[in-house]
């Protein structure tokens, strides 16, 4: 078994913010969320606590606009994809910095009406929302104004 190995993410939890859509110079849309998720637990002295942990979570392509259009602050999903770390120098500091993320290659809405989720039922969409039994429009996205799609620069891709 020297040559397997295995990084893969399961999360379920609820999104910090609205997503952050945004498209490469390129084209490709790449949205970014926070994901919280908690865990309860007793102390020494018995007593109940919480502990809530942030997720940077990345997602490319259709999963980005899917994400951009029926995810909501509040919101419960789940959320499959791997870790990955990118670094950069910061520019006012000169040192390097690090950050860990979730690229995700599938994403479930896992809340109801008035719960942040999609507008229906729970829907689901896989690897760049290619299961056919999901409940989003695939249809190609209208063109957005130039001044709604915000281009992103090398710097925020998150590679």
């Amino acid at each position: 078994m020297a040559g397997k190995s295995v990084n893969k993410v399961i999360l379920i939890g609820n999104l910090g913010k609205d997503p952050e859509l945004k498209y490469t110079p390129t084209g490709t849309p790449v949205a970014k969320l926070t994901l919280a998720t908690n865990e309860r637990y007793k102390d020494k002295a018995g007593e109940w606590q919480d502990r809530t942990e942030w997720h940077n979570i990345v997602l490319w392509q259709r999963l980005a606009e899917i994400a951009g259009e029926y995810l909501k602050k509040g919101g419960k999903v789940y959320i499959e994809g791997r870790l990955q770390t990118r670094s950069w120098d910061d520019p006012k500091t000169n040192v390097k910095k690090y950050m860990t993320e979730v690229v995700a290659s599938d994403l479930v809405l896992l809340g109801g009406r008035g719960e942040g989720g999609s507008s229906g039922d729970s829907g689901g969409a896989s690897r760049g929302a290619a299961a056919a039994s999901n409940s989003f429009d695939q249809r190609t996205p209208e063109a957005e104004p130039a001044a709604a799609s915000s281009p992103i620069s090398d710097e925020d891709i998150p590679f």
